[in-house]
């Protein structure tokens, strides 16, 4: 059981030697702009792929970089939340 902790902290998921959070955005961001540009605008879909090829070479750039951009990504988004204060006071204050 050791060995799968050790592994999954030293190889974080990937797709396509991406990081799996920023290549899941990348997609779900300019995948339905694609299928509306051609379907509203009638674009060339081929300047989309492009872009989307692009957009996942920089991931796999920013992944070499820091392996773990997945892990912080998710942790930002839980340490964002703003806490409730019981009492009135400046700022966040994390204990009554």
């Amino acid at each position: 059981m050791r060995e799968m902790i050790l592994k999954a902290v030293a190889n974080p998921p990937k797709i396509l030697w991406g990081p799996f959070l920023p290549v899941m955005l990348n997609l779900g961001i300019q995948f339905p702009m694609l299928f509306m540009m051609v379907g509203t605008v009638d674009v060339n879909p081929l300047w989309f792929l492009i872009l989307i090829l692009l957009g996942h070479t920089f991931c796999i750039f920013l992944g070499a970089k820091e392996p773990h951009i997945s892990s912080m990504i998710q942790a930002f988004g839980q340490a964002a939340k703003k806490s409730t204060n019981l009492y009135k006071v400046k700022g966040n204050k994390f204990a009554p």
